[in-house]
């Protein structure tokens, strides 16, 4: 029989590297006490990392710098939407920069949500949260929300092919196959686009 540590290890394994996640996503695994426990344990270990307060990491390796990554600013929203039950909406200028796509230094990472406003230092880089009306989207990933909002970000009808290659490389084929089916009811121009990346149309 798994242990719980053994089972939480298995499911963000399952998740991948640069996954981040607090101790409800494990809910169904053991008690909360257990999970606290078995979680603290694995990033005494360094198998997980803790981001901040709540919230962990399972960090990617860059085998080029032999160390941890910072952790993934989207994930790490991601995980506190869902602990705080907020609907949220990266920015474009956020997407942007997660993507890679802007040759600006971010210092802030801005997130619309129908939270509170409030801040997050993760490593080096603020997490920032501002309350609005958060309108439904229609999409079901959060990277299709991300990808599309770098498009809309980047204000031009057409991507060149240096940044269609930077948006394909940040995910893999599986992802790109799910963003590509989510956001065939976008916006005509930005779907286009979504398609040369994603099915190498045009390219």
């Amino acid at each position: 029989m798994q242990t719980i540590e053994n089972k939480i290890i298995n499911r963000v394994y399952g998740h991948g590297r640069g996954w981040a996640f607090f101790k409800n996503d494990f809910s169904d695994i053991g008690n909360e006490a257990a999970i606290d426990q078995a979680l603290s344990r694995l990033a005494k270990r360094g198998t997980i990392r803790r981001v901040i307060r709540g919230i962990y990491d399972y960090p990617k390796f860059s085998k080029l710098l032999t160390q941890d990554l910072p952790s993934d600013i989207d994930q790490v929203a991601q995980a506190l939407a869902r602990k705080f039950g907020w609907r949220i909406q990266v920015s474009e200028n956020a997407a942007l920069n997660i993507l890679g796509l802007s040759t600006q230094v971010p210092g802030r990472y801005m997130y619309l949500s129908d939270g509170k406003s409030c801040s997050y230092e993760v490593g080096k880089q603020t997490l920032y949260f501002k309350k609005t009306l958060i309108k439904d989207v229609g999409l079901k990933y959060p990277e299709s929300a991300l990808v599309v909002q770098a498009i809309k970000g980047l204000n031009t009808k057409r991507l060149n092919d240096q940044q269609r290659e930077q948006i394909r490389r940040y995910f893999d084929e599986k992802v790109g196959a799910q963003i590509l089916k989510d956001t065939r009811y976008t916006t005509s121009w930005v779907y286009d686009e979504i398609k040369r990346i994603f099915n190498r149309v045009g390219d």
